[in-house]
């Protein structure tokens, strides 16, 4: 039995004040103690002949009076800049802890009632209900625990998952009840969670993505890329081709563009399609591959129910479409019927046969992912500049607050948490030579 356990810092009434207070912390002291420096032999002379007779001798010395104050301000005024810039982390918790109980305020999530200064005989308002709150930073995490005390705000207490991660600009990662409390975790500044690309490993059926990111293709079929020129698409598809390959698996790539995924068959030759047969016959092969695995693995004496693709040792398929709303586009209305209905049987049936779908496009364009199919997407994953339009193609209804920054491979993912995370893809070295690791690694 656990006698104590530390949730964090309490958030109290006075913490809307939070930075005032601190920064009366550093200077007042600070600003005082070089004003005694500076008069301490005028303080003297009060001690010893009394402050009647100081007064009566005393004579304004302007010079002194304007070098006491000026040093006594510019100080500690540095000393606040100083803990600003080289101890900002510190603040930016300061100013969060002053964020929320702004926000307790400002919601009116407490209650008062009236009381009689003994002083002043005046009827005053009194706090007479304060929420418990607690805040701490934890492995690059904000968390955030609430009393669930019964009060009439307990319900609005549950719900606060968007204030907190607009307000703190960060990303909601879980909520928990435990302990008659209600958790928040908030990823705090995702961009230290970014990978390089050889961190980008396949294993046990996941990708690693980011240091608190994993794509679990057995658990989370199908990935959707989306993204305009200059985002990051192509090289983060082109990080998983490699990471894919190198993890033994059959990847099959679809690049109607026949740009730089295209320029693969020299490594993968026979699995690089560019041309409109050879893409439709390959989504119609994997379709029929996909049925056929799916019998044997019935057949199989191994064969259990539940179990998938990997336990009887076959190895995963990953077919990795580019631009694949704009080749439909481009298909009569019979063959983008037969593409649609391929695509449809892959990402509705492909997770136990170990068939997964990669596919990209600038914009998600609604009519081409119709009858739930975006759904079964269970990955998404957003790159560089969208408009509002494109980010509700991609993630559905939400009121997540999409900020754009100028950082390649920088975006938006949902790995199927039901929360949209800022997302960094793996970071790529100047003059990294595709090609020739995707060699390195086939032959591995």
């Amino acid at each position: 039995m656990v006698l104590w356990k530390y949730r964090g810092i309490r958030i109290r009434r006075y913490t809307r004040n939070n930075l005032r207070i601190t920064g009366a912390l550093i200077s007042v002291p600070v600003f005082l103690l070089l004003m005694i420096l500076f008069w301490r032999s005028h303080l003297w002379d009060v001690y010893e002949k009394g402050i009647e007779d100081t007064f009566e001798n005393f004579t304004f010395n302007i010079p002194l009076i304007v070098k006491s104050l000026l040093v006594s301000i510019i100080v500690p005024v540095a000393l606040i800049l100083v803990w600003y810039f080289i101890f900002h982390q510190s603040y930016k918790k300061i100013y969060h802890r002053q964020k929320i109980a702004r926000m307790i305020f400002s919601n009116k999530f407490y209650e008062s009632k009236s009381v009689r200064s003994k002083i002043t005989e005046k009827t005053v308002q009194k706090i007479s209900y304060f929420p418990k709150f607690y805040y701490r930073v934890k492995d690059n995490h904000i968390i955030i625990k609430i009393a669930m005390d019964m009060s009439r705000f307990q319900q609005r207490f549950m719900e606060l998952g968007r204030e907190f991660e607009n307000g703190l600009f960060c990303d909601l990662v879980s909520t928990d009840m435990e302990d008659g409390y209600f958790t928040y975790k908030l990823l705090y500044d995702a961009g230290r969670n970014r990978i390089g690309i050889n961190e980008a490993i396949v294993e046990k059926g996941s990708m690693t993505l980011m240091k608190h990111i994993k794509w679990e293709f057995d658990k989370l079929p199908h990935m959707l890329i989306s993204g305009g020129t200059g985002g990051g698409k192509t090289y983060f598809i082109l990080t998983l081709v490699k990471s894919l390959v190198a993890s033994g698996a059959d990847v099959r790539i679809l690049d109607p563009k026949n740009a730089d995924l295209a320029d693969l068959e020299e490594v993968l030759e026979g699995k690089v399609f560019s041309r409109k047969n050879g893409i439709m016959m390959t989504l119609r092969k994997s379709v029929e591959d996909m049925m056929r695995r799916m019998d044997e693995m019935k057949n199989h004496p191994n064969y259990r129910t539940g179990e998938n693709y990997a336990f009887l040792g076959y190895k995963p398929v990953f077919i990795v479409f580019d631009e694949f709303v704009a080749f439909v586009d481009m298909l009569d209305f019979k063959e983008r019927e037969s593409v649609i209905q391929d695509i449809k049987q892959i990402v509705m049936l492909g997770r136990q046969a170990g068939f997964f779908l990669v596919a990209g496009a600038q914009r998600p364009d609604a009519k081409y992912f119709a009858d739930g199919i975006r759904d079964q997407f269970n990955f998404r994953i957003s790159l560089g500049k969208m408009s509002e339009t494109g980010y509700a193609m991609l993630f559905g209804d939400t009121d997540k607050k999409f900020v754009e920054k100028d950082i390649k491979g920088r975006g938006y993912a949902y790995a199927g948490t039901g929360n949209i995370m800022e997302f960094y893809s793996p970071l790529i070295p100047n003059g990294y030579d595709f090609i020739e690791e995707i060699r390195l690694a086939k032959g591995a």
